[in-house]
């Protein structure tokens, strides 16, 4: 009996890190549908620093906590490309944040982020988020994680937070496009069907 509460209560741990990032003191912290998201300011690709109060006169954000080394990551990057595309028009675009620690994963350093992008011809921001201050308010823990947005008079708040879909191996197998329905019911005026996925991806490289 003692075993199998240890077995809950270290499986209810795990969980719990994977759905909010800790703080400095260790404690749980995260964005969750329905609050309000602060503005933050980032060194984009191209140098120039961005803000998510750019994007004020925008419907919305699709803010995608990502980088460049993870497996999962380099899987979604097309399908990351394509929700820019499709929904930017729309008032959605992306941006893009890299949050690794990159003395640990020189892959995801600044320099690696602008070969990234120009190869692969980004379209939108990727920022870096040296400092991990970001990832850590919005409580992200994977690459990738999204965050969607919405907003009014200049307020950003999150409408969705998960997974872009349900199949990061295979996308010719994708099922649920938790992204694309939550902008769908967003669009209609419905409430979100799905507000709230676990995020599939690779753990985010905090610095020690």
């Amino acid at each position: 009996m003692k075993q199998t509460l240890l077995v809950f209560l270290a499986l209810m741990t795990t969980t719990l890190f994977m759905s909010f990032a800790p703080d400095e003191k260790g404690e749980q912290v995260g964005y969750k549908p329905g609050d309000k998201a602060m503005n933050f300011t980032l060194k984009n690709i191209d140098g120039k620093m961005v803000s998510l109060s750019d994007y004020a006169s925008s419907k919305g954000v699709l803010v995608v906590f990502t980088c460049n080394h993870c497996p999962y990551s380099v899987a979604y990057e097309n399908r990351i490309i394509e929700l820019h595309k499709k929904y930017s028009a729309k008032g959605y675009p992306v941006v893009a944040i890299n949050p690794n620690d990159a003395e640990a994963y020189p892959a995801d350093s600044y320099q690696n982020m602008i070969e990234r992008a120009q190869e692969k011809n980004f379209l939108f921001a990727y920022l870096h988020d040296e400092s991990q201050q970001i990832a850590k308010t919005y409580g992200a823990t994977r690459t990738p994680h999204v965050y969607l947005l919405t907003q009014k008079n200049k307020q950003f708040t999150v409408a969705y937070v998960g997974a872009i879909d349900d199949n990061s191996n295979e996308e010719e197998n994708v099922h649920k496009k938790y992204v694309q329905d939550a902008i769908s019911d967003l669009e209609a005026g419905r409430s979100i069907a799905t507000p709230f996925t676990k995020a599939i991806g690779c753990s985010i490289k905090w610095k020690k």
